[in-house]
C-alpha cells in the first residue's frame, strides 16, 4: 500500500517522520448506476436554469446564506483563508485517552515509522501506551487543517480525526424524556441479561457484514446464470468530457 499522507509527527523538540494509511477501506459490494441498456452513467454538472451541462471552468461556489441567497466565494478568496502548508502533526498536549468522548471520532488512520524513525516511534508509542494517554494534534491535508486525537495500539499509532464541537448535537437537542427512577428488581433483571452475554473482549475479526454477504451471494448465482448479466459494447469516439466531482473538490480544497 502507498501511503494517503507523509509528514512529520512532532512535540517540542521531538520529531518522528511518519507514514498515513486509512484504516477503513471501500466497500466490496458497492453498485454502479446503469441506463435501461445497461451502459453505466456518469455525474454532471447541470444548471436547472439553462438546461445545459457546465464545464468546470463555469463552476463558482457560494454559500447560502437564506433560502435561494448565495453570497459567492471566489478562488482567490478560498486561496487567502487556507491554513498555511505544513507536513507536521503538531502535537500539542496529552489527555487521558478514555476522557475523549467517542462522538466526537470521524475517521481513523494508521500511522507508521518512515525514514529511521523506528526507535522513536517505537519510544512514543509505548510511553502512550503505558500512561494511558492520547495525543491532541493538528495538521494540513489537502488544504484543510483537522484535528485529531492519536492512541497507541500495541505499539501502533492510530489517529482518529475529530469533529469540532459545533458539529455536534446533545442530548439536550433530541428532546429525550427526564431520567425516572427504575425499580431495583428491574435493573437486576437488566443486569442478568447483560451479563449473559457479556464477552471479555472485544473480537472485531468476528464481526462480519451479512448484509453485503448475501448481496455478494446474489451476484454470483445470477452471474452463473448468464440471464442478468448485460454487457456494454464500446464504440471508438473521442469520450465525453465528464466533470470529475473527486478533482472539482479536491482544487476547491486546494483554493485553486
Amino acid at each position: 500500500m502507498r501511503p494517503f499522507w507523509s509528514g512529520t509527527l512532532t512535540f517540542g523538540l521531538v520529531s518522528v517522520p511518519v507514514n498515513l494509511f486509512p484504516a477503513n477501506k471501500s466497500s466490496r459490494t458497492a453498485l454502479r448506476l446503469l441506463g435501461d441498456e445497461g451502459a453505466p452513467l456518469a455525474r454532471r454538472y447541470y444548471s436547472q436554469k439553462t438546461e445545459k451541462d457546465l464545464d468546470a471552468d463555469e463552476l463558482v461556489r457560494g454559500y447560502e446564506i437564506e433560502k435561494g441567497k448565495y453570497v459567492v466565494v471566489t478562488d482567490e478568496e478560498l486561496d487567502r483563508l487556507a491554513p498555511e502548508k505544513s507536513r507536521d502533526i503538531d502535537l500539542r498536549r496529552f489527555v487521558k485517552e478514555d476522557s475523549i468522548p467517542p462522538v466526537h471520532f470521524e475517521r481513523g488512520y494508521f500511522l507508521t515509522p518512515e525514514g529511521g524513525s523506528e526507535k522513536a516511534y517505537k519510544l512514543l508509542a509505548e510511553t502512550m501506551e503505558k500512561n494511558g494517554l492520547a495525543g491532541l494534534a493538528t495538521f494540513v491535508m489537502r488544504g484543510k487543517e483537522y484535528l485529531v486525537a492519536i492512541f497507541s495500539d500495541h505499539g501502533i499509532l492510530r489517529a482518529e480525526t475529530m469533529r469540532f464541537a459545533d458539529e455536534l448535537r446533545s442530548p439536550e437537542d433530541l428532546g429525550l424524556p427526564k431520567k425516572k427512577k427504575i425499580p431495583a428488581a428491574t435493573v437486576r433483571k437488566f443486569e442478568k441479561l447483560i451479563d449473559s452475554k457479556a464477552k471479555k473482549s472485544f473480537a472485531g475479526a468476528k464481526l462480519h457484514d451479512e448484509q453485503a454477504e448475501a448481496l455478494l451471494k446474489l451476484v454470483k448465482k445470477k452471474a452463473k446464470k448468464r440471464g442478468n448479466v448485460v454487457q456494454v459494447e464500446t464504440e471508438e469516439r473521442e469520450p465525453a468530457k465528464v466533470i470529475d466531482l473527486v478533482a472539482v473538490l479536491k482544487k476547491s480544497l486546494a483554493g485553486k
